[in-house]
């Protein structure tokens, strides 16, 4: 996953334009991604398709012809979506088209203006303090014009139509953690499907952050509201700090619950925020009408850590081992997904635990279960609670509990209750 990262990190990726195509195309060498493209101009909801930008060059240079500001060395220098320019500017006149950050000043910002046309560069305010009076010229090598806002799609079909969402954004530029752990995660999670039995059906998206999630819900609607059953937004997943989520508006849904059973379990702290601190695609996925049940995951939130949206996410705050924290949160979110079920117990009164070897021990894979676990799962599986619902009770991994019944189903102490019904379940 970090060499994947490492190959995707130096491209120039914006809302539209060909670093996001490269982007994709990388992508697709891993996983089977479908590239949809749609135009300048398509209505999508409330909001339109902008033109797609494209960058070559910027720099600004001197009266000897020295680059200061390159973006040829980091492209976060330049706004995003800054429309050309080429010419000579007094220091004064520049002022108003620089960014920097007082309070970080060895840190380029991260700057965009999507949708109104101006044009800017992003420096280190230590650099920007350096700057002396005289004339500077200025090149900006981009355009603006009719093109196309692209995503990528992998369906992977399970047994069941019921799906899961997992969707990441594809737009910033040069940062690790708030941009390409998401993909650079999902891409492995794409993987890691492909190779187990799956009991539910999942697609995965690759889009650019807000515009390309209402681009995608414009065109897919109906389909997802009838099959998403459970959805995760992946972003910010590649550091060493704790674990988090954003819950939806009444954090009451299936993924809900399945990430509230799964961090407490994970390796080190973790951080449960509410929709109202929602920043990412799930404001989209979750807005009235749509009502997906879709949760933003990560490891540090974005806008909560020091380095985000500035050059300072590079490629030392995200770890291998970061992502292989990020990689294991993702993946046991979906584990729980596929094992959750409804059972119900098949004897009147408490069955006679010896006559099946159950007494006094349990002799399985993971070792003996104690009599009060076994007990307990079969007095809550009256055919209403699923395991997710069980292991809030009685304070017990779904997984554990999960192994556990699969053991009393196969001596038909247990039956499985509507096991695509998952959507019913208790909250």
């Amino acid at each position: 996953m970090y060499d994947l990262l490492q190959k995707l990190f130096p491209i120039c990726r914006s809302l539209t334009g060909q670093g996001v195509r490269e982007t994709l195309g990388i992508i697709a060498d891993h996983i089977p991604l479908r590239q949809t493209e749609l135009p300048t101009g398509t209505k999508v909801f409330d909001w339109t398709i902008p033109r797609e930008w494209n960058i070559r060059d910027a720099f600004i240079a001197n009266a000897d012809g020295r680059r200061i500001v390159d973006f040829r060395q980091n492209n976060l220098h330049v706004v995003g979506y800054s429309v050309p320019v080429d010419g000579w500017f007094s220091l004064e006149a520049l002022q108003d088209h620089l960014y920097s950050l007082e309070e970080q000043p060895e840190a380029i910002p991260y700057v965009t203006s999507y949708y109104a046309e101006r044009w800017g560069f992003c420096l280190a305010h230590r650099e920007r303090l350096k700057l002396q009076p005289g004339q500077y010229r200025v090149v900006i090598d981009s355009d603006l014009s009719d093109g196309y806002l692209t995503y990528g799609e992998c369906l992977l079909p399970g047994e069941s139509q019921q799906e899961i969402l997992l969707s990441t954004d594809i737009c910033h530029p040069s940062m690790a953690n708030n941009e390409l752990s998401g993909p650079v995660i999902l891409t492995w999670i794409g993987r890691w499907l492909m190779s187990e039995p799956r009991r539910y059906s999942y697609r995965l998206l690759f889009i650019p952050e807000t515009i390309g999630s209402l681009a995608y819900l414009s065109q897919h609607l109906d389909t997802l509201k009838e099959r998403v059953i459970a959805g995760f937004n992946l972003s910010c997943l590649g550091d060493e700090r704790l674990y988090s989520c954003v819950s939806t508006p009444y954090a009451n849904t299936l993924a809900d619950r399945i990430v509230n059973q799964v961090l407490p379990h994970l390796e080190g702290r973790h951080q449960v925020y509410s929709f109202l601190e929602r920043g990412s695609d799930e404001r989209q996925y979750c807005s009235p009408g749509v009502d997906l049940p879709v949760v933003s995951v990560g490891r540090s939130k974005y806008g909560t850590y020091p380095e985000y949206h500035t050059s300072l996410d590079n490629l030392d705050l995200v770890t291998p081992k970061g992502l292989a924290g990020g990689f294991g949160y993702v993946r046991r979110c979906i584990e729980v997904a596929e094992m959750n079920r409804i059972y119900r117990a098949t004897c009147l009164g408490e069955p006679q635990l010896g006559r099946y070897g159950l007494y006094p021990t349990l002799n399985i894979k993971r070792g003996a279960f104690s009599m009060a676990t076994l007990r307990n799962l079969l007095a809550y599986a009256d055919g209403t609670n699923d395991l997710l619902a069980i292991a809030g009770i009685t304070q017990k991994p779904v997984w554990e509990l999960s192994e556990l019944a699969r053991k009393l189903e196969g001596i038909g102490l247990l039956r499985v209750v509507e096991p695509d019904s998952m959507t019913r379940a208790m909250v």
